[in-house]
């Protein structure tokens, strides 16, 4: 089994936007609409009645979870929405009449209309770049270096980020671009932060089971 998914370290994604800038990019996303939206939470008091500046907050982008039983592919009437092989759920936009049975049922609001094709759109974990062995555009361009992308089913530790530390002797774009490094390396260069299990979250799972997972240490994870 397969189940692409990103995994985001919260401690360090810093909500920049670069992850909605570039996807909206390579994705030609329309103005208004966006396939990973950034949510502040908080600042929250960081113990029970705690004022400022004892406060937490974190940055939670939320993009399609590419869920294991998604919703949106059992409500869509023509076959349009699917879940592949990869673990992915994309859209075929030749089956799509733009009835937007699956925007109302993503629990994660993360589906819109294009009003100019007339088809449902959302985050297609940039398909037309991982099939070429390329991350997902929103992690090859996390300001944070905060994103990472692997096959679920094997467990997040494998998970591949740019490595912005590699020194192959390579210093052009396109070297320093192919350079990868797992989140475990990440966390054994001191890149990032060692996680417990506990520390590995998902949105409220309402049946669906959603394939993303967020890392928060030390913080009360409210998502």
């Amino acid at each position: 089994m397969t189940q692409y998914a990103i995994v985001t370290d919260l401690n360090k994604c810093v909500g920049c936007l670069g992850c909605t800038v570039a996807c909206k990019v390579i994705n030609d996303v329309p103005i208004g609409n966006y396939w990973v939206k950034i949510l502040r939470v908080g600042p929250n008091p960081s113990f029970e009645g705690a004022d400022y500046p004892n406060v937490e907050m974190y940055f939670l982008p939320i993009q399609c979870q590419h869920c294991a039983k998604p919703e949106c592919v059992k409500v869509c009437p023509t076959g349009a929405s699917q879940k592949l092989a990869d673990g992915t759920v994309q859209i075929d936009k030749e089956k799509c009449i733009g009835c937007q049975f699956c925007v109302m049922a993503c629990p994660y609001g993360v589906r819109y209309l294009n009003t100019e094709e007339k088809i449902v759109e959302k985050c297609t974990l940039c398909e037309q770049r991982t099939s070429q062995g390329e991350l997902p555009q929103c992690v090859a361009q996390c300001g944070g270096r905060a994103r990472f992308f692997g096959d679920l089913d094997k467990g997040v530790d494998g998970f591949l980020g740019p490595d912005t530390t590699a020194d192959n002797g390579d210093t052009s774009y396109e070297g320093l671009a192919a350079a990868r490094l797992t989140l475990a390396q990440a966390v054994q260069k001191g890149y990032s932060h060692p996680y417990a299990a506990s520390d590995i979250r998902s949105l409220p799972d309402v049946g669906n089971g959603p394939a993303m997972r967020y890392i928060l240490r030390n913080v009360k994870w409210q998502g």
